[in-house]
């Protein structure tokens, strides 16, 4: 009995890792279609969807599932989606910010409304939390990609208006308009890039002691096992 215990304790966490997975990768493709969809298919000429493509890669999506993706975006009479951003307060009064991907904006809102209700907080009307956060554009590298100095010399000359040094990777953050401008000079440097995203950032963070962290962990992962929340940005402290 210990050795099918110890068996069907492995393959119940393979079948949640597996769909983890397949949660991550169906949001990363519906990033795809709809960058494919407002703008160029090729990547070179579509920002967007260069740097959707780069986050697929990043997180090992195969390359016949991001070409699917890019093939969908022709389909003329596939759904339509639509970007929409939902603001509230988690528990313990921790500011969030929600981006969604949805062909349903009701239904969105409220299973969303449900999640916050759930774990004590709010959902709120847009700019309720904004306003505690910066929106900013945030370019990620390995710094197996180019050396210390290198780095520092290269976000002072594109013009980075902020330039992290974080324990795995390095940080340049910058205008949202400027992202890709930048990005495209960095390339010329760098080939493999961890995110390309444009983000918000706390001004100020709430302290993870002052927090329940189990409850509070439980509202992110209630917010995104929800299939239309892309992003889900908070105020909390030590977040990476």
């Amino acid at each position: 009995m210990a050795g099918h215990s110890h068996w069907a304790g492995i393959k119940h966490k393979k079948d949640r890792t597996d769909k983890n997975r397949s949660k991550i990768f169906s949001k990363l493709s519906r990033e795809i279609t709809v960058a494919a969809k407002l703008g160029d298919k090729d990547p070179i000429m579509n920002p967007r969807l260069r740097s959707a493509i780069q986050s697929a890669r990043s997180a090992n999506m195969p390359k016949e599932n991001i070409l699917r993706a890019i093939e969908k975006s022709q389909n003329t009479n596939d759904t339509n989606f639509e970007s929409i951003r939902y603001e509230g307060f988690g528990p313990d009064n921790v500011a969030c910010i929600v981006e969604t991907l949805t062909d349903n904006k009701n239904r969105t809102a409220s299973n969303l409304r449900i999640i916050f209700q759930k774990f004590d907080g709010s959902l709120g009307t847009q700019g309720s939390a904004s306003h505690n956060f910066k929106h900013i554009g945030v370019i990620k590298f390995e710094k197996s990609q180019i050396s210390e100095d290198l780095f520092l010399e290269k976000a002072l000359d594109v013009g980075a208006e902020d330039y992290l040094i974080k324990a795995n990777h390095y940080e340049i953050q910058c205008e949202k308009s400027k992202i890709y401008r930048i990005k495209k000079e960095l390339e010329k440097k760098i080939e493999n890039f961890i995110s390309t995203e444009i983000e918000w950032l706390p001004f100020t963070t709430v302290p993870a002691e002052k927090i329940d962290l189990q409850k509070y962990s439980k509202f992110i992962q209630s917010l995104n096992d929800d299939d239309d929340v892309q992003k889900v940005y908070t105020n909390l402290d030590n977040q990476t």
